[in-house]
């Protein structure tokens, strides 16, 4: 069997696809699209309706943002799941680096499994993720340990 499983395609299923054409992705995912159930939320006074999946956008700008300091790279993060200036809107409001983690938290939960994941528990598991980031020390904080452990005298491994 190969990876995708296509061995288990038989001869009428082949026939069948030949007969349709080709493959329309366009309306198969506008018909998967229109049958998922969608999350909303309310913030700052706006209703926003979170995607039926996450944009690969999304996903991809995820990774950019965790090692950028860029408020250009977060607004083009939020613009794929919450519309264009909301960065700006939200930051306008006063909204913390600690709410906007928890938002972001609750509508990944909710865009993957709508209703899965209370504002309670986005704000848990934040916690949670910020507590496990202060536990372990950074690289230049454990560079500076080894280093003080280093300047003590080093033993030959010998008994005296």
């Amino acid at each position: 069997m190969t990876d995708l499983g296509l061995d288990a395609v038989d001869q009428d299923d082949e026939q069948q696809l030949d007969a349709a054409g080709p493959a329309d992705f366009d309306a198969f995912f506008a018909e998967e699209s229109a049958t998922r159930p969608r999350q909303y939320l309310t913030l700052y006074g706006r209703s926003y309706q979170l995607p039926e999946s996450l944009p690969l956008l999304f996903t991809l700008q995820m990774e950019r943002v965790q090692n950028s300091d860029s408020a250009d790279d977060v607004r083009k993060m939020l613009a794929t799941l919450f519309g264009c200036d909301v960065l700006d809107t939200w930051a306008d409001h006063g909204m913390t680096d600690r709410q906007l983690g928890v938002v972001l938290i609750y509508s990944a939960a909710n865009i993957r499994t709508p209703g899965s994941c209370t504002m309670a528990r986005a704000a848990e598991l934040y916690a949670q993720q910020e507590a496990g980031k202060a536990a372990a020390p950074n690289r230049a904080a454990r560079r500076t340990a080894a280093k003080k452990k280093g300047k003590k005298g080093r033993s030959s491994g010998g008994r005296s």
